[in-house]
């Protein structure tokens, strides 16, 4: 059979029509009109778009595309003048939808209505489901956290309604599985305030982590800005089985790749062995792709998204995507920045950690790393659930090994979560009877949120400081990020392999391999676990915890008290005043890794996400002074004295003095908090200059006016001296592609001269000169009323 381009292949079809004697024009995919969703009216997929983009760029590049280059530059706003180099150029591009999470919403919310903005340009949804603390199970813990975030619930469901997005109430479930279940589709375009969107990738859609500016742009009807991406390519063979799951496949890319290995970069999987994978595993190994760095990740259409499009009740989408197909793939012959090729029948379980998602370790190696590095044997606690592993699928699959634990009468070793990823999930394992698997043998089931993940956890049954070890199926697991205790091990495995260690209790035990004792005395050893990849009596909704935005929304009033500590309405930044910055001091020197934890802490401080006086007391509280090798202890460079970081932040900024940060390699890693990049900004800072940034932060803090600088030499870090008073040198000529010099002044007299780089273009240049994106847009705004 011939492999004829798309357009060829459309020519060809008019042809054939003409010559039968149909001289009808040929049926565009635009036709069709296919709604997004179930819960929005007026709003339809757009493949003609893609369609017709790809038609323009196709003749501009005349070369094979990717699926992610077809996806990207399907949504491009403008596909005649586009400059579109892979790592090079930066795309504008027009998004199908926004989604945020409460934490996050908070802030994008009150920067959208700052904006003078009446209703979003595109669907946009929020989600409740990082602000509920697990703490004794999930009823409960809901009904506390409804009563505790209340002022913040009600912020959030009044300001939904009066722009007009969609509402999910606490208790819905975690944003990437609610939107998997009803919002992502094959070939869309979606950003979302959380680092884990990728997720949607599991439906073959772009779906990228950003911060709340690059939401306000969207939901504003400003295209998106996003550095066009380089593309690694993993080719699969083979076939997934046994205990070899979804989520080891991305395991072992992170351990390939690091955590920085895939910046700037989309994850596209292919090859034969993405047939044996579930939709909801596809969208496992997509969410993770976030530890890689990766812009996002994704998967070729194929049948098991059908399916899962099916169960989900969106036949209609699932047919529309199928007519499309031919561009939901790569072409043949692309070309791709690098390949990895990882052979799924021989894919070994792998653990990940600790302190790191990157450290993987197959399973059959996993108790002699444990034992060379001392890691504590004891396993205190099994956590399986989250955004990245809560499917039907995974919890059917931890029951079957449950089920067979129970039956040879063996106990639980460790304490053991179950974290359902929705009100749909929790309700059809109710039915199904997982849940009453898990319970008969101690599990505890928590509420369906991200809790424990994403530190949301009121651990008690060890000391701060007290060394342990946990196992997790989350996605993430740096220094203190699940119960902000430094001293515990997490570690990432599939629920599968956390389910079985959790019999276990300890790291040694490897579930293919060893035995236990069961109630009879005897030796017994798990069998293969088995599960259903889709309900077979289909999915059971549970609770309508949905909200809808109102016909009338100009009655509406947005609940936001003055006296608030939990809530604050924003004041515009200061522009910059055109002047050289000299004499800066060095508010800190970072040494070694700084993630978004580092630099903005979640747990307890999630309460003042729409805070910023009271949430910038917790800047860079957990990064190491390079000085003295202590967290939130630094120097005040004009008293002398030692004080925390944000209060030595403030007392500069009070006085007038702006200051700035040196850090290490990519800088700002983790989730997309835009927090990490408005606290700088809110207490005076003016520059980050570090020797490498992670994609979402360095995005971040150009967005809120601060200069994002790296060292041309990052050999260079090592030169400047935490006392070092600092100018900047050639902002008055600030341009693309030119470098900005560094002037370090030592206290000893001398100086040095050092050469940094940035990746500012124009539009983000006079975002800076205007003091952030935001005031720039709300003077355009202003200008055309």
């Amino acid at each position: 059979m011939l492999n004829l381009s798309n357009r060829t292949a459309n020519a060809v079809r008019v042809l054939q029509r003409l010559a039968a004697g149909m001289a009808t024009a040929a049926p565009r995919i635009g036709d069709t009109k296919v709604p997004m969703s179930l819960l929005e009216k007026g709003a339809y997929i757009n493949y003609q778009r893609i369609e017709d983009n790809l038609a323009i760029v196709r003749d501009r590049l005349n070369r094979p595309l990717t699926l992610s280059e077809k996806i990207l530059y399907g949504h491009l706003d403008d596909p005649h003048g586009q400059d579109i180099e892979r790592g090079t150029s930066y795309l504008k591009l027009r998004p199908d939808r926004v989604a945020c999470q409460d934490a996050t919403a908070q802030m994008a919310l009150l920067q959208f209505m700052s904006a003078g903005m009446d209703t979003a340009a595109v669907p946009t949804t929020v989600h409740c489901d990082h602000l509920i603390e697990a703490q004794i199970g999930g009823v409960k813990d809901l009904a506390r956290a409804i009563s505790i975030n209340k002022e913040v619930y009600d912020f959030l469901a009044t300001a939904t309604a009066k722009y007009g997005l969609g509402f999910w109430k606490p208790g819905s479930g975690i944003i990437h599985q609610i939107i998997l279940e009803n919002y992502a589709f094959p070939g869309g375009l979606m950003i979302g305030t959380d680092s884990h969107t990728p997720n949607a990738g599991g439906l073959g859609m772009i779906a990228c982590g950003v911060g709340g500016a690059d939401a306000v742009d969207v939901m504003a009807g400003i295209p998106w800005e996003l550095k066009c991406p380089k593309v690694i390519g993993v080719n699969l063979t083979g076939k997934i089985g046994g205990w070899t799951t979804p989520k080891d496949v991305i395991l072992k890319v992170a351990g390939i790749l690091t955590v920085k290995g895939g910046t700037g970069a989309i994850v596209e999987y292919k090859g034969p062995g993405v047939e044996s994978l579930s939709c909801t595993g596809m969208a496992t190994i997509c969410n993770m792709g976030a530890e890689i760095g990766a812009t996002t990740s994704m998967f070729p259409f194929n049948h098991r998204m059908v399916d899962y499009l099916n169960a989900t009740k969106r036949g209609d989408i699932a047919n529309y995507a199928k007519q499309f197909a031919y561009n939901l793939k790569a072409d043949e012959g692309a070309e791709y920045d690098q390949v990895i090729d990882i052979n799924l029948s021989e894919l070994e379980p792998h653990i990940n950690g600790p302190f790191t998602p990157d450290l993987a370790t197959p399973i059959s190696k996993f108790a002699e790393e444990a034992k060379k590095n001392s890691w504590p044997e004891e396993i205190k606690v099994g956590l399986i659930g989250s955004c990245t592993n809560s499917s039907y699928e995974d919890m059917s699959r931890s029951a079957s090994i449950v089920k067979q634990a129970a039956a040879h009468g063996i106990d639980l070793k460790s304490k053991f979560t179950i974290t359902p990823g929705s009100e749909q999930v929790r309700a059809t394992i109710a039915r199904d009877g997982q849940i009453e698997a898990f319970e008969s043998v101690g599990g505890l089931v928590l509420a369906n949120a991200c809790g424990p993940c994403i530190g949301q956890w009121d651990r008690q049954d060890v000391k701060k400081g007290e060394p342990n070890t946990i196992i997790t199926s989350y996605n993430r697991n740096f220094t203190g990020r699940n119960d902000a205790n430094p001293a515990t091990h997490a570690f990432v495995a599939s629920p599968d392999i956390v389910t079985a260690m959790s019999f276990a209790g300890r790291v040694s035990f490897n579930p293919l391999t060893d035995s236990l004792i069961g109630s009879d005395g005897k030796p017994f050893k798990f069998s293969d676990p088995t599960g259903h990849e889709l309900p077979p009596r289909g999915y059971d909704p549970g609770e309508d915890t949905f909200q809808a935005p109102p016909v009338d929304r100009a009655s509406v009033n947005v609940a936001v008290d003055p006296k608030s500590d939990r809530l604050q309405l924003l004041k515009p930044f200061l522009s910059w005043d055109g002047k050289t910055p000299t004499d800066l001091p060095i508010l800190i020197k970072v040494s070694g890794k700084c993630t978004t934890d580092h630099i903005s802490a979640g747990g307890p401080w999630l309460k003042y996400r729409g805070h910023l006086q009271n949430i910038s007391q917790n800047c860079l509280i957990g990064a190491i002074n390079a000085e003295n090798n202590e967290a939130n202890k630094v120097k005040n460079q004009f008293t002398g004295e030692y004080g925390g970081v944000p209060q030595t932040a403030a007392a500069y900024r009070d006085n007038g003095v702006k200051w700035v940060v040196i850090g290490d390699h990519n800088y700002g890693e983790g989730s997309s908090r835009e927090h990490a990049a408005l606290e700088p900004r809110y207490l005076g800072g003016l520059a980050i200059i570090v020797r490498s940034f992670a994609r979402i932060h360095e995005t971040n803090l150009k967005k809120q006016g601060m200069l994002a600088l790296t060292f041309v030499d990052p050999a260079d870090y090592d030169k400047i001296r935490p006392s070092d008073r600092v100018d900047i040198l050639g902002l008055e000529s600030f341009a693309p592609g030119k470098n900005l010099t560094l002037v370090a002044k030592h206290e000893d007299g001398s100086k040095t001269e050092i050469s940094l780089a940035h990746s500012f273009n124009e539009g983000q240049i006079a975002w800076f000169k205007a003091g952030s994106a935001l005031n720039l847009m709300a003077a355009k705004a202003k200008e055309q009323q």
